[in-house]
């Protein structure tokens, strides 16, 4: 069984995992590029070099959201600015290597119309009702709707996956991409910090290693979910910046795995193994690469399920 990390604090993210394209400032046009220069310029960097993590930042930003709902009624998105036009409010992540300032925006009502799509594909209705009611998520469908036709080709800065990291997510990367910290316990009144893992690559080196695994995949495993799963992130990469970074970051699921598990964790070199294997023709070794890492997430997408 996984052991569970244990973290003083008194708010838990939720057990999902992120992956994240951070742009640089000269990809964004104006009045965007003016607003998260002024924003990165006020607040500093959530990470200054490839090896720190932006937990802290997004545990704050999970608080933030959780306070926010306290004192409202229901609703399905938040309200404020467009998704893709920062207005007050609008927050990013920030991250700073060889001064060089990288953003990726939340997007949080993009964010929270796919969240709500996802939500309503996924409960019960009778369930859903009690947590959205009906009148509340039609309307924010039908501002959904306004929006998309007058931005079809929109996309959030942050993919969000609940209780696992999908396979295809570590297409991008590889075993030199990843970062692993231990947790820190605390000292006095003062908090530990959690474990964290990440992945952090150039925008340039993901896409060559998605098109190279895609390429492999499509010739030997036609059709299959790892194919299209390669070619959807593909394609999502496509859309942004070419001096981008991407980042995959574990997120919360680091609460729900013990340490010993994290630091053994390797799915990225895995699966690399397993691709440079089926390139091979090597389908057996190729196949237990695979089954480890798709295993490793199979037993932590159980816990979903646990009393």
């Amino acid at each position: 069984m996984l052991d569970v990390t244990a973290v003083r604090t008194s708010v838990l993210p939720p057990y999902a995992a992120h992956l994240r394209v951070y742009e640089p400032l000269a990809a964004y046009p104006e009045p965007e590029r003016s607003h998260w220069q002024a924003y990165a310029a006020e607040r500093g960097p959530d990470a200054a070099s490839a090896g720190e993590p932006v937990a802290r930042a997004a545990l704050e930003a999970q608080r933030g959201a959780l306070a926010e709902l306290l004192p409202f009624a229901s609703r399905a998105v938040p309200a404020g600015a467009a998704p893709h036009r920062p207005g007050a409010g609008e927050q990013a992540f920030v991250r700073e290597l060889d001064a060089v300032t990288y953003v990726c925006p939340w997007a949080t009502r993009l964010r929270s119309w796919q969240a709500l799509e996802e939500l309503s594909e996924s409960l019960p209705v009778a369930l859903l009702d009690a947590v959205l009611p009906q009148a509340v998520r039609r309307d924010a469908l039908l501002a959904q709707e306004r929006w998309r036709a007058d931005h079809p080709d929109a996309r959030p800065w942050i993919l969000t996956s609940r209780w696992e990291v999908p396979v295809r997510w570590f297409l991008p990367f590889g075993a030199e991409d990843r970062r692993y910290r231990p947790a820190e316990p605390g000292q006095g009144a003062q908090p530990g910090v959690p474990a964290a893992l990440f992945y952090l690559t150039p925008m340039a080196q993901a896409r060559k290693r998605v098109a190279r695994g895609y390429r492999v995949l499509r010739e030997r495993l036609a059709g299959s979910p790892l194919t299209l799963g390669a070619e959807q992130v593909g394609r999502w990469l496509e859309e942004f910046h070419p001096r981008s970074l991407v980042e995959l970051d574990y997120g919360g699921l680091v609460h729900a795995i013990g340490e010993p598990e994290l630091a053994a964790d390797r799915s990225a070199a895995e699966l690399a193994e397993g691709l440079a294997a089926l390139r091979e023709g090597d389908v057996e070794r190729a196949g237990r690469a695979y089954q480890l890492v798709a295993e490793r997430w199979r037993r932590v997408l159980a816990l979903r399920q646990a009393n």
